[in-house]
């Protein structure tokens, strides 16, 4: 009995052994029969597979959870992905893949290999890895066995693409989809991912075509309230209030989470069709229901803002600016404050025209939006077109201002800068304004919507940028720039340290001893202090005069370029620019103005234009402006004559290099002959460096003065200053080392010099009376008369051809003997004497005329014996 028993269990030992061998061949990789497929298949799919999707499924939870959504813009279809994020969860990246490749490499023959590939390439688009995202989607399509996952890969590679910013690959992976037989699920995510596309690309028709393809097949992990509001977003930005409306309402029947459903109830009021007032009272009401509910507290802000477009839709601007000043009240979220204040801004700019407020908004506009919002450069480009605008406005109005207050005595001004600040100051708040934040009353918002000026805004200080700008620089004016710190308002920093400390007049006018400050001073007079600040910029010489007046013309010119260009406002352009042309009618800008003009009325009023034009061309023929209207096609010609002279100045300039000074010359004269353009100052300034070669230090000092005055604007300019200093300060340091010494050999050739006062205009007259004189005592001698600036206030009328000392005596005295019957030289005051060529160069470098009137009397003037 006991040996049948044994043999029993060693028998059943051995079918135990035998099935376990069975079981490990079935679970060989390479097998293919069933039972292998099954124990594959089993658990790829609960193991490798299941643990990175797992993986990959927390990793598009944490995307989605770290990207705040705008409602103030059409929201993104897929959060965008984030590369400083995606450090944060590269530990899920790498389990995921691990866990796909276990799948892959311990089941190759099981039917999850395809789908763990794609979780691999998903792992490594989301971590920036494109190139292997790239080729492990494109891996799946060519070596991949199951039809549905291969399109399931190429929707991925496409993804890819689009993110990686190759729209052309993206697109033409999207043409090959659209050819196959795709599943549901393939078919939706295709029409999802191609929408995703056309967003990314900025084409709204495509996005909602391709979103709305995609509606009938999403289901409840879709969250399709969420892309139902997207496309109620879309349509209501396209026009198409009506289709907006349907989709805002098809989003609250999928019951979305509460911000969406909040802000589609909110956007459904906006789109309700008014075509009846009873419509336009029944939105209203909706506002007011959905600032009434509780639940909506946070979004307040958002809640005003909207009731503010909607006013703005109905042309109730007074009514729309109350709901913008409201919704900066309510509630902290910065993108909707940044929106209030461009609407406010474009309230000002669009319809009031009133670009000094309007810049005050813009400024606020740009503080708060973010720079990613898509408005952003256009609005920072209008925010430095008003502040180019307010900076030339002020200036003109401030100059003029301290004109007028240059005339006033002290008291007078004192009286008057009290009366301005007086003036200036904020109506003291009443009671009321004790009210909870969340209590403020629209009606008791301010608002002057309907005055000339525009709008007062809203009592509420912080509320009103106007008001915070001036609070701000009166602070400035009074404190200074004080840093945030404790105790900024002691006395050791309210103070400025000349006025710590200082000596107290008494009665009688006698400094007592220095007063040491107490540990608190009593604020300084703000009417003294701004009187003090005035004072110092009031105009008051002939030269500050001059230069208020020289900023004055230059803020008009650049006031009317503002208007015309960057604002399109012709009419105010046409004001500023004839402005200008009636209060300076010598101005430099005079033909640039003239043409502006003329372009501005050639279209409206054919006799003002050409007005302009006739003006332009008879008082400025050789200006660029000019030789335009006379010809053209003026510009093109004259870049061809910059061609030929450029090729010109090339040889001219070799010339000069070797010293062939007259060869340059001649070249250069023969370029400037061609014609004046914009080349002409670099040929000019080339042949004043090749007679400077040739000619004494002070012509060519002269000739470069010449030059920097002839041509202001010219880029070669400053080399051309440059040089003059360097001239300048060479010869100053040479004439310090030594003193101004003249050069006692005179037997060489001399100069007649005539000096006289700048301001009596004597050049004319005293050239032409030379002329005469040596006509009639030197007719063969082949003198020449010139004209040179000598200082700032002295000219310069000089006789040059005297060929030594006994020459210039004798033209000297004959000149003394004759002078009293030079009628036109009798009323003016001159100097005369002769001067040698060397000595001349040390005269006009050092201006020592007192110096050289001593060496002339004891050099020239023969003694009395």
């Amino acid at each position: 009995m006991r040996f049948l028993t044994v043999e029993l269990l060693t028998l059943k030992s051995g079918y135990i052994y035998i099935a376990f061998a069975c079981v490990l061949a079935a679970c060989a990789p390479e097998s293919t029969s069933w039972t292998s497929k099954a124990f594959h298949n089993t658990t790829a799919h609960y193991n490798g597979y299941y643990y990175a999707l797992e993986e990959i499924t927390k990793i598009e939870g944490t995307i989605r959870k770290n990207h705040k959504d705008d409602y103030n813009r059409v929201l993104k279809l897929f959060p965008p992905l984030d590369s400083v994020l995606a450090k944060s969860y590269d530990k899920e990246i790498q389990e995921a893949i691990k866990m796909a490749s276990i799948a892959i490499q311990r089941h190759p023959n099981s039917k999850w290999v395809d789908d763990s590939y794609v979780l691999v390439g998903k792992g490594r688009l989301y971590s920036f890895d494109w190139g292997n995202a790239i080729q492990t989607f494109k891996f799946v399509n060519t070596k991949g066995k199951e039809l549905n996952t291969r399109h399931e890969a190429l929707i991925w590679l496409a993804r890819t693409f689009t993110e990686h910013g190759e729209y052309s690959n993206a697109e033409a992976t999207f043409d090959f989809l659209q050819k196959q037989k795709l599943n549901k699920t393939n078919r939706k995510n295709f029409y999802l991912e191609k929408a995703h596309y056309y967003q990314m690309r900025g084409d709204d028709n495509n996005f909602v075509s391709n979103l709305t393809e995609a509606v009938p097949l999403l289901k409840k992990k879709d969250r399709p309230g969420r892309i139902y509001f997207i496309l109620g977003q879309v349509f209501q930005e396209l026009g198409f209030e009506s289709e907006a409306y349907n989709y805002f309402r098809k989003c609250l029947e999928t019951h979305p989470e509460y911000e969406v459903d909040f802000y589609a109830r909110l956007y459904m009021a906006q789109v309700a069709e008014i075509s009846k007032s009873r419509n336009i009272a029944n939105a209203r009401k909706s506002f007011k229901k959905l600032l009434k509910d509780s639940k909506n507290k946070e979004f307040k802000d958002k809640i005003y803002y909207e009731m503010g477009v909607f006013e703005l839709k109905q042309n109730n601007i007074k009514e729309a600016f109350a709901n913008f000043e409201l919704a900066l009240r309510e509630g902290n979220n910065t993108q909707i404050d940044g929106e209030a204040y461009l609407k406010m801004g474009e309230i000002y700019y669009d319809t009031l025209k009133n670009y000094e407020f309007a810049k005050l908004y813009y400024d606020s506009a740009v503080s708060t939006l973010s720079k990613d919002h898509e408005e952003f450069n256009a609005v920072k480009s209008r925010q430095e077109i008003l502040a180019e605008f307010v900076t030339h406005l002020k200036t003109i109005s401030w100059q003029d201002s301290l004109m007028v207050m240059a005339k006033m005595d002290s008291a007078a001004l004192m009286e008057h800068i009290t009366a301005v600040l007086e003036s200036q100051k904020l109506p003291e708040t009443n009671s009321r304004k004790k009210k909870k934040r969340n209590r403020i009353d629209i009606s008791q918002v301010n608002s002057t919507l309907n005055t000339a000026t525009g709008l007062e805004g809203t009592d509420w200080y912080f509320g009103n940028p106007s008001a915070l700008a001036l609070g701000q620089q009166e602070f400035r004016r009074i404190w200074g720039s004080v840093p945030l710190e404790d105790n900024w308002r002691r006395s050791s920093r309210a103070m400025p340290a000349t006025q710590r400390t200082g000596p107290v007049a008494s009665a009688d006018n006698t400094p007592n001893e220095e007063i040491a400050p107490a540990e608190e001073t009593i604020d300084a007079d703000p009417v003294l202090t701004e009187f003090n600040r005035i004072s110092k910029e009031l105009p008051k010489t002939e030269e500050q005069v001059a230069e208020a007046l020289s900023k004055i013309e230059d803020a008009h010119f650049h006031l009317g370029d503002v208007y015309y260009f960057k604002l399109q406002e012709k009419d105010n352009a046409v004001k500023t620019y004839e402005t200008l042309l009636t209060r300076f009618p010598e101005t430099t800008y005079k033909p640039e103005v003239l043409y502006k003009l003329y372009l501005m009325h050639k279209d409206t009023d054919v006799n003002r234009a050409e007005q302009y034009a006739n003006e332009l061309k008879n008082n400025f023929p050789e200006t660029t402006f000019a030789k335009i209207l006379i010809n053209p096609d003026y510009l093109l010609e004259s870049s061809q004559v910059v061609e030929k002279q450029k090729v010109i100045y090339k040889k001219a300039y070799q010339h000069f290099e070797v010293y062939q000074l007259d060869s340059a010359i001649a070249l250069l004269n023969e370029a400037i002959a061609l014609d004046k353009t914009s080349f002409s100052p670099n040929l000019e300034l080339l042949k004043i460096l090749a007679l400077g070669k040739t000619e004494e230090t002070a012509r060519y000092q002269y000739r470069l003065e010449e030059f920097i005055k002839q041509y202001p604007e010219a880029e070669i300019k400053d080399y051309a200053a440059k040089l003059l200093a360097a001239l300048r300060d060479f010869e100053l340091k040479r004439e310090k080392e030594k003193g101004i010494r003249y050069i006692v050999s005179l037997d060489e050739p001399h100069y007649f010099v005539m000096i006289f006062r700048t301001d009596a205009k004597l050049e004319d007259i005293a050239a032409k009376t030379l002329d005469n004189f040596n006509q009639a005592n030197a007719a063969s001698a082949g003198l020449k008369v010139s004209n040179l600036i000598f200082d700032e206030t002295h000219s310069i009328t000089f006789v040059s051809g005297l060929t030594g000392l006994k020459d210039a005596q004798q033209y000297y005295r004959t000149f003394i003997e004759k002078q009293p019957t030079l009628n036109a030289l009798k009323p003016h005051k001159f100097n005369t004497f002769v001067i040698t060529k060397n000595n001349f160069d040390i005269f006009y470098r050092t201006k020592g005329l007192h110096e050289y009137l001593q060496f002339f009397e004891k050099n020239y003037i023969p003694k009395n014996p």
